[in-house]
């Protein structure tokens, strides 16, 4: 599709494509979009929420949502639900609390500088299909800290929130050669936060923890874009053990994975890695303009970033072993995946990428993904999509 054709269908209104899908290009007033999350009410609504703006990383990014109610024939208005100025506010997590009290959490950096990250909570308020944003604060967590994933109940109520850590160098710029697995315990209700990093996790990040009967298994994008990993942790969300490779490619963009009625995890990705591709790019904010002439952080001790790898298929992987392995994979959505590019309008991006995925109450499977940096693609699968959807 052209960048022209992408913003004439950006109207939010589902279409059946084919037996069992439907799809929609979600609102948006901004020329970039990205990082999408779903979060789903018990009675069957639908929010999504991504970032929106210019380009990753400059300071008009912030936080956008829509809503999607039952039997409705596409999603309602966008609405913006946070807007600082000086800051790319990135990485919306939508949190339903036992309580019925909708949070948002995201990321807040100044330009490319992801170690000057905060993460910011607000409570949301619906209305209807139009949500709106409190003012909200920043989390007692370390510079850095960055979140993807959704929050996970613990047996004693407390809330398990996934991060990972972008970790400062001294007199160097940050490329993610540091960053490491973490997780967030809090148990008065976000007010403060006790932070646990993963042993030997460097390069894993986008904690996605799933609950397994043991406790929890998280799962984790790869900045040496080579292979998912896993990690295993009790009840309490503590303990974790070390990060192992799991049978699923990845090529340094996002993973979700979740528990399906079914008793499966499904998890959503790109399968492909850095031995699969010839592409490359020199970092994640190499068209921002902003050298500050500090060099880029030295490896030593950490891992070499691999960018640029394409950011296609889309494919949902299943496994019926908590995750060790995924043998069960369906193609979602193909394409070229190119990235070498964060640019929205000039044609070159065609990542399909950041997918998230959500099963709702009537048996639906719900799945949203980067269009060509230009728009937010949702999926909705009817009951039976296994069947429908083509092998790997």
């Amino acid at each position: 599709m052209l960048v022209e054709e992408i913003a004439r269908d950006m109207t939010g209104t589902l279409r059946l494509v084919e037996e069992g899908r439907e799809e929609a290009f979600l609102p948006s007033p901004a020329v970039q979009n990205h990082a999408s999350f779903l979060a789903g009410l018990p009675d069957g609504t639908v929010i999504c929420a991504w970032f929106g703006g210019s380009l990753e990383g400059k300071s008009d990014i912030c936080i956008r949502a829509a809503v999607l109610r039952p039997g409705a024939p596409g999603w309602g208005p966008v609405a913006q639900l946070s807007g600082d100025a000086a800051h790319s506010e990135q990485n919306p997590v939508i949190f339903a609390a036992p309580d019925g009290r909708l949070r948002l959490f995201h990321t807040s950096q100044a330009s490319g500088n992801q170690d000057t990250c905060r993460v910011r909570m607000a409570e949301l308020h619906l209305d209807g299909d139009r949500i709106r944003a409190g003012e909200g604060r920043f989390l007692d967590l370390p510079r850095g800290s960055f979140v993807r994933a959704g929050v996970q109940l613990l047996p004693d109520g407390g809330w398990l929130l996934p991060l990972f850590l972008c970790v400062p160098r001294e007199g160097q710029k940050w490329t993610g050669s540091h960053d490491l697995a973490a997780v967030a315990v809090s148990g008065d209700q976000g007010a403060s936060w006790a932070l646990e990093v993963l042993p030997e996790s460097t390069g894993c990040v986008h904690t996605c923890p799933v609950a397994t009967p043991d406790g929890f298994a998280a799962f984790f994008r790869r900045r040496q874009s080579d292979a998912v990993h896993r990690a295993a942790a009790g009840p309490d969300g503590s303990g974790w053990s070390v990060p192992e490779v799991v049978d699923v490619p990845n090529n340094n963009s996002s993973i979700a994975a979740a528990r399906l009625a079914s008793g499966e995890i499904a998890m959503i990705c790109n399968p492909v890695n850095a031995s699969m591709s010839q592409s490359r790019r020199a970092s994640l904010y190499d068209e921002l303009g902003e050298e500050d002439g500090r060099p880029d952080a030295d490896t030593a001790g950490g891992c070499v970033p691999i960018w640029g790898v394409e950011r296609a298929p889309v494919a949902l992987c299943l496994s019926d072993d908590d995750g060790r392995s995924f043998p069960w994979r369906y193609l979602v959505e193909d394409g070229p995946g190119t990235c070498l590019s964060n640019n929205s309008v000039d044609g070159k991006n065609r990542e399909l990428s950041y997918p998230w995925l959500l099963e709702t109450p009537d048996g639906c499977l719900h799945l949203s993904y980067t269009f060509h940096r230009r728009a937010i693609k949702h999926v909705r699968l009817a009951p039976g999509w296994r069947d429908r959807l083509p092998r790997l």
